[in-house]
């Protein structure tokens, strides 16, 4: 099936420029200012004058439903797919959190599968906060190598709630997931939840210098309290990822720094979303409970462009072309050229999301979505 975007603002050669681009099946055929195309069937879509910039890639996302901090009772369901579609996001990366006892992989796997059934890319990660790792096939390994949705592995460090795992317990699980990685070809990261422990990243700089694993196969998230030695970390040659959280000025501002300071390309967000958001006392105890939303990438990207005067082509990159990069799937994700996937975002004057292909197909016309989802 062809498909003719057409009256939309595409950056490419430097700048802003007046496009349509050709749609074939789940891909990108042409981008260019006009094209002449003579089929009859093909379905001509009007952009409304919006700018089309690549779907978001939402690495780290609680799609089975994060929570249980505060008992059975708080445990936050499993995220539809058209909260994902209607954030702007095309391609999302399941996990587990805190809870990996009555969470299970296998139903994360599972419901990485039922987005892509109902038209998102889908992917996820192995573990949980725990340390030994909770897999479906007894192995981080394994899980990587033979489950098609599995990239990666989970775990927590610097924080009261993860298992304390040792440098050599780290090193261990870092080298499965390499090797599975690279057997697979996939990117084989080692995803570390940062709590607000002392300790920060303490235990991955004393690795990167006395191992053999490359900096790059360590991913840390929740780095916004930890700039500095965030930026230390991209120093290295890392990746460092922010969660965008309610605040989202805040939040560019320290993106915003982090992206003027920080070698280029290195700089990821993602959302947290649907995930049990905690607020601790000085002794670990909680005193409040919330739950992260999906929007917030969106919010981040909004307030980049606003309150922090960074071009919008440059401000969708940590969720676009430099995650897709990170995770081992540009260029067909992450970017709007031929042969890439039809994953695209348009955005209007006012910097709201209008509507979405995800695949090739229309999933979101005018912030509604196209079908019951």
């Amino acid at each position: 099936m062809l498909k003719l975007l057409s009256n939309i603002l595409v950056y490419r050669e430097g700048r802003w420029k007046s496009s349509e681009i050709l749609i074939a099946d789940r891909r990108i055929a042409r981008i260019a200012e006009a094209i002449v195309c003579r089929y009859d069937a093909m379905e001509r879509i009007d952009g409304g004058g919006c700018r089309a910039v690549p779907g978001y890639i939402d690495q780290h996302v609680h799609i089975t439903g994060g929570g249980g901090e505060g008992g059975f009772s708080t445990q936050v369901p499993p995220l539809a797919a058209g909260a994902l579609m209607q954030a702007g996001t095309t391609t999302v990366v399941g996990l587990l959190g805190t809870d990996g006892t009555t969470r299970s992989v296998e139903s994360v796997v599972a419901k990485a599968k039922a987005l892509k059934e109902e038209g998102l890319s889908a992917y996820c990660l192995t573990g949980a906060y725990q340390y030994p790792s909770p897999t479906v096939t007894g192995s981080v390994r394994k899980d990587i190598m033979m489950i098609d949705e599995v990239i990666g592995v989970k775990i927590a460090i610097a924080d009261h709630r993860s298992s304390g795992i040792t440098k050599e317990e780290l090193v261990r699980l870092a080298a499965d997931a390499r090797q599975a990685g690279i057997l697979s070809g996939k990117a084989g990261i080692v995803h570390l939840h940062t709590g607000k422990g002392d300790d920060g990243l303490a235990l991955l700089f004393r690795i990167i210098r006395e191992s053999n694993i490359p900096v790059g196969t360590f991913r840390p998230t929740h780095l916004g309290n930890k700039l500095e030695e965030a930026l230390r970390f991209a120093s290295l040659g890392g990746y460092i990822d922010f969660t965008t959280g309610e605040e989202h000025e805040g939040t560019a501002r320290v993106v915003a720094e982090a992206l003027h300071r920080a070698p280029k390309g290195l700089v990821t967000m993602s959302s947290d979303g649907n995930g049990s958001i905690p607020v601790w006392d000085d002794r670990h105890e909680m005193i409040g409970l919330g739950v992260g939303k999906v929007g917030n990438l969106h919010g981040v990207v909004e307030a980049l462009v606003k309150n922090e005067n960074i071009p919008l082509e440059e401000a969708v990159l940590p969720c676009t072309e430099n995650v897709a990069k990170a995770l081992l799937l540009y260029p067909r994700k992450g970017c709007l050229q031929e042969g890439s996937d039809a994953d695209i975002l348009l955005l209007n004057e006012e910097m709201r999301q209008d509507s979405l292909i995800a695949g090739g197909k229309v999933v979101m016309r005018h912030g509604r979505l196209v079908r019951s989802l």
